[in-house]
């Protein structure tokens, strides 16, 4: 007679499998998982509980090898050694292109430059023409000596930056140090720049031509971002008397044998607050003649003015002074891959 354990087959039937429990004439038998009520006389006895017992008394315990362990032993940290002058903070952002021969297709590698005996910790950010919120494109902590790679800029990232960012704090670590305040500096971010062959220029930190925005100078922020919004809302209001504004460094270049000259009103003036674009379209052709006037005798002297597209009212005006004030010299479109689109180069005759 079959009992509770046996491993049966049933008599009449096709299946089989273990009896759980007994009850009355029914045994019910544990098929995968599902219990069969079955009559006890149909269920023959394949192995019984007691056979099932002996055989696992008489299995040999098996012990697993203890499993070898490799103790990961954390290098200690390389000291760094000071350098002279390393107490001043200097930081520099780089943007180098991956192909400077293919400035219209190619990316830009963007790195960090800590050249200060100083830990930083940091974050790189960047804000949309028009957005009051900024993006987060890079936070950390770079070393001292260090020139960190930050991310790779595609021609689509360009154009959604128009104002870039650093925070960083600084900090020395295992050693006393002077205190810090926390630098917070803001810069416009002109991603035309990015085309023009000329605007990529040597740099002691980089072995390519870079486009370099200088963060903090020899312990000095080059932007204040903190600014009184009084003093703001004063100049908005203040009205300039005078037809003409205060123009700041003139952006000439001698470039080999041409002369560039960068006409965009931001390269000519420190703020565009109370000019109107009357005032402002003034000041650009009064640069373009000053620059004119200054090389009319340098024949075969090339000169060339960075206008922009836009809606083309300065290269009109330009246009407008070569045909009628300064008539008989050479007038092309400058090299697209050297200053982009939206410039014109004058050979002096």
């Amino acid at each position: 007679m079959a009992k509770v354990g046996d491993i049966v087959r049933y008599l009449n039937s096709v299946g089989g499998g273990k009896i759980v429990r007994i009850k009355d004439n029914m045994a019910y038998v544990d098929e995968d998982g599902f219990e069969t009520p079955v009559l006890l006389r149909e269920c023959v006895v394949v192995t019984t509980a007691e056979t099932q017992r002996a055989a696992v008394a008489e299995r040999p315990v098996i012990t697993p090898a203890p499993v070898a362990t490799k103790e990961v032993v954390k290098e200690p940290e390389e000291p760094f050694e000071e350098t002279p002058g390393g107490d001043r903070l200097n930081i520099v952002l780089g943007y180098e292109p991956a192909n400077i021969k293919n400035l219209s297709g190619t990316s830009f590698d963007t790195y960090l430059v800590n050249d200060s005996n100083y830990y930083l910790y940091f974050s790189y950010l960047s804000r949309d023409e028009g957005a009051a919120d900024w993006t987060t494109r890079y936070a950390g902590v770079v070393e001292p000596g260090i020139q960190l790679f930050l991310e790779e800029l595609q021609r689509d990232d360009l154009s959604r930056m128009s104002r870039i960012a650093v925070q960083c704090i600084a900090f020395k670590r295992e050693r006393s140090f002077e205190l810090m305040a926390p630098v917070n500096v803001n810069l416009r971010f002109d991603a035309t720049k990015f085309f023009k062959l000329h605007c990529f220029r040597p740099n002691e930190y980089f072995d390519r031509d870079v486009i370099a925005y200088e963060i903090v100078k020899n312990g000095e922020p080059m932007t204040q971002v903190a600014i009184d919004p009084a003093t703001v809302e004063k100049s908005m209001r203040t009205k300039i008397a005078a037809d003409r504004r205060p123009v700041k460094k003139r952006n000439v270049q001698k470039h080999q044998d041409t002369i560039v000259t960068d006409l965009h009103i931001d390269e000519l003036v420190d703020t565009k607050a109370g000019l109107s674009n009357a005032d402002m379209l003034n000041l650009q052709v009064d640069e373009f003649r000053r620059v004119m006037d200054a090389n009319l005798k340098n024949h075969g002297q090339k000169l060339v003015f960075i206008h922009g597209k836009g809606e083309g009212v300065l290269r009109q005006a330009i246009m407008k002074e070569l045909n009628h004030r300064y008539k008989g010299h050479d007038i092309q479109d400058a090299s697209f891959r050297e200053y982009g689109f939206g410039a014109t180069q004058v050979t002096i005759r």
